[in-house]
């Protein structure tokens, strides 16, 4: 055996269990088709050398690292966008050899970034990156040090392409992490859809309640709805050590709640159970299924500690479907299933006047149509702060209810010291709903906190990575980091908004606003056309600055003068 210093590269194939699950016969012949005819030459083409075939993954050993940043970029610029896609990691350090094979930390971190690396990405170690020369160095971006598993020492993260960050989810917290994955409809009725939704949605929040356990969002979790996935796969991209997945099969009253706990590092199962009963158990049988899962996890957590925190939200099962069936539409963002979702709502509260849960809702399904520029329904904001009062009036509130009510009063009725209050009974009730951390970042924000906003909006990101209304979070760093008068971060931030929703209107304005408070007054003109593309109406526009957000006395005049400096009139 020998010692030397070299650059390793790995790469992995995403979803590749998943792939060969839904096509084995396409997903070979795609697999072997960019081996043979991009992979390899491209290896090849820059003098790298082949260590390990592992059939979705390589590792790749490289005299120096401006040669592996090469082979990697040149990979993954490769790559259709329908194409299989793949993760890299790049890492110089000393390996052990034995033969043709080697070994060490020179190939463990490698590997070690490629797992927290997204589809398409490449991260470089801080090692690699510093020894690049400075045109192959400015490929990259970051620098931020993360810790890496059974890795001593910190180690500094970079990332091609630029703009974009590793998925330091899997670091961002110590105590153990579960994603609960949407519960299958074994009814026959593609109506009962809502219906598994539901009960998964309702687990969720049950587990969130554990301060012990960082619970993925609801969001996230449903990313993968629908689709057939290595759980391992999922336990990488979501940064979690377990995964709960199960199915819901409903006949008339009676239904079936089957569960099962995997361990994502090897794939074991730790726990599965099946829960009968009738309707009017359904919240015993959520209950028995939290239990299980929290004592396969931590059997040191006491019964009393896994016991209801709170009483059942309604009585009227017939309310708790509607409501149900509202959120089902409220997840789908758009006018007409907004106003299906307020109507079923309102339909629940005829039947459960006292239905917080259902009241909670309605004022957040009010406040969504205000930041989307839509026709206000009803009252408008006159509904959603009358329906945030009932719940901080009831005794039947769960926390992401006064997380809703909170932000209602918040931005409409600017009763903030009211709504602080509220967000700290719902964080002490659910400190690990992304939800509650993201509302929570905007009131304080409005009380000029900036630096604790930010901290809430970078932590609603860490529950939920995937979360498709991950934009308002992001959306919240930027303006957090705009108070603070870091605009190049703030525009990253709103960068990012946009990515995951690049219609929303606030994302442009302040990222129009913090390009110009870096006087790079080309680049806001430019957002600022787009965002003329996107809502040509200035009335619109105009509109939407008087929200809460511009009109805080330390920020409105840098807000405005970001915007006419672009061009903008308001």
């Amino acid at each position: 055996m020998g010692r030397r210093l070299t650059t390793v590269l790995a790469a992995d194939i995403v979803g590749y269990s998943g792939l060969m699950d839904q096509d084995r016969t396409g997903t070979v012949a795609a697999l072997k088709t960019f081996r043979e005819d991009t992979f390899l030459p491209i290896v090849e083409d820059t003098n790298g050398s082949l260590i390990k075939s592992m059939g979705d993954g390589w590792i790749v050993e490289f005299q120096s690292p401006s040669e592996a940043a090469a082979c990697a970029i040149a990979v993954q610029s490769a790559l259709k966008p329908d194409h299989i896609k793949l993760r890299i990691g790049v890492h110089t350090g000393e390996v052990v050899t034995d033969g043709d094979d080697i070994f060490g930390d020179g190939i463990n971190v490698a590997a070690r970034l490629e797992a927290l690396a997204k589809p398409g990405q490449v991260l470089f170690s801080d090692t690699s990156h510093n020894s690049l020369d400075r045109n192959d160095a400015g490929l990259f971006d970051g620098g931020e040090q993360t810790e890496l598993k059974n890795i001593t020492r910190h180690v500094g993260i970079w990332c091609w392409p630029k703009g974009t960050k590793a998925n330091l989810a899997i670091k961002a917290d110590v105590r153990p992490g579960i994603a609960v994955l949407p519960f299958d409809n074994m009814s026959g009725d593609p109506e009962q859809e809502f219906f598994a939704d539901g009960i998964t949605e309702d687990i969720i929040t049950e587990l969130s309640r554990f301060r012990w356990l960082m619970v993925v969002a609801r969001n996230s979790s449903f990313a993968y709805k629908g689709k057939s996935t290595d759980i391992r796969d999922v336990g990488r991209d979501l940064g979690v050590r377990y995964v709960l997945e199960g199915s819901v099969r409903r006949s008339g009253q009676r239904v079936r709640i089957t569960g099962q706990l995997i361990d994502t590092e090897n794939g074991s199962h730790l726990w599965a159970d099946r829960f009968d009963g009738v309707l009017d158990d359904i919240f015993d049988l959520q209950d028995q299924v939290t239990e299980d899962v929290v004592t396969a996890i931590e059997p040191s957590v006491r019964h009393a500690e896994t016991n209801r925190a709170r009483a059942k939200p309604t009585k009227d099962l017939q309310a708790y479907e509607l409501y149900l069936r509202a959120l089902s539409h409220f997840h789908l963002l758009t006018d007409q299933d907004n106003i299906e979702a307020i109507r079923l709502t309102k339909l629940a509260l005829d039947r459960d006047p006292e239905y917080a849960s259902a009241a909670g809702l309605l004022a957040w399904l009010h406040i969504q149509r205000l930041v989307q520029g839509l026709e206000p329904v009803d009252q408008g904001p006159k509904s959603a702060v009358a329906a945030a009062e009932q719940v901080l009036r009831s005794d039947r509130a769960d926390g992401i209810a006064k997380a809703y009510a909170a932000h209602s009063i918040s931005m409409l009725a600017q009763d903030l010291s009211r709504a602080r209050t509220a967000f700290k009974e719902a964080l002490s009730e659910n400190p690990n709903a992304a939800t509650v951390h993201m509302l929570a970042a905007a009131n304080l924000y409005l009380l000029n906190r900036p630096d604790k906003a930010l901290e809430h909006a970078v932590r609603s990101v860490e529950l939920s990575p995937g979360d498709p209304l991950r934009h308002a979070a992001f959306m919240g760093q930027g303006a957090a980091l705009f108070h603070l008068g870091r605009y190049e971060e703030a525009a990253q931030a709103c960068r990012e908004a946009l990515s995951v929703r690049a219609t929303f209107l606030m994302s442009h304005l302040m990222l129009i606003a913090s390009l110009a408070e870096l006087d790079d007054i080309d680049a806001a003109k430019t957002a600022a056309v787009k965002l003329n593309e996107i809502a040509p109406n200035a009335a619109s526009i105009t509109e939407t600055t008087r929200l809460p957000l511009f009109s805080i006395p330390t920020c409105a005049d840098r807000w405005r003068s970001g915007w006419k400096k672009a061009g903008l009139q308001v």
